[in-house]
């Protein structure tokens, strides 16, 4: 006892010093930094991939079913094998399809910032608050068909094999989703839509 003592005289001013711990409370739920987000329901990343018209992850329906989209065969045009009549076919097919998904990720980024400023106002009633919902399901729906249109448009361009190449280049058929992240994806955007464990 007689040693612990002066520790603790010793140590007594800087504990009384020392600035706060930050909270560990078992109770921080998962979306705690969350609430400063300008639009709660859309992460930074999620509004800079609509804004720039990206897939979102909306196409995997047909992305993992051997059904390329236009993006990622224009990336790896020169390894499928692509004429230049092909490659200029996609790209038109790509520019209709950035065009149409910027303007349907807008109208989703209007839906939720309405959802997110009447939850803020307080003075919202439950016929309203489906309709507000609506539009931003509408919207979701008009950007998956977007990007799902284009999945269905780009495989009479090509032949079997360079489908077949396609799918081996992304990596498809190597193992589950979450082993390999295929190029030109964002890992952490992949593994989210893919709901692989961290």
């Amino acid at each position: 006892m007689t040693r612990i003592a002066p520790l603790i005289a010793l140590l007594g001013p800087l504990a009384v010093t020392a600035p706060a711990q930050a909270d560990t409370s078992p109770y921080a739920g998962p979306y705690a930094g969350e609430e400063t987000r300008e639009i709660k329901a859309l992460s930074e990343s999620d509004l800079d991939e609509l804004r720039r018209g990206g897939g979102w992850g909306l196409a995997l329906a047909a992305e993992l079913n051997g059904v390329p989209g236009p993006a990622h065969l224009l990336e790896l045009k020169d390894r499928i094998g692509l004429s230049a009549a092909q490659v200029e076919a996609i790209e038109a097919i790509f520019a209709r399809m950035q065009a149409d998904a910027r303007a349907a990720g807008a109208r989703l980024i209007a839906a939720e910032a309405a959802i997110e400023a009447a939850f803020r106002a307080g003075d919202l009633g439950p016929e309203e608050l489906r309709a507000l919902i609506d539009r931003a399901a509408a919207a979701r729906a008009d950007l998956r068909h977007v990007h799902l249109l284009r999945h269905l448009e780009t495989p009479p361009l090509l032949s079997a094999d360079q489908i077949a190449r396609y799918n081996a280049l992304r990596g498809y058929g190597v193992g589950g989703p979450c082993d390999m992240v295929p190029e030109g994806h964002d890992p952490a955007m992949w593994r989210k839509h893919n709901n692989c464990e961290e």
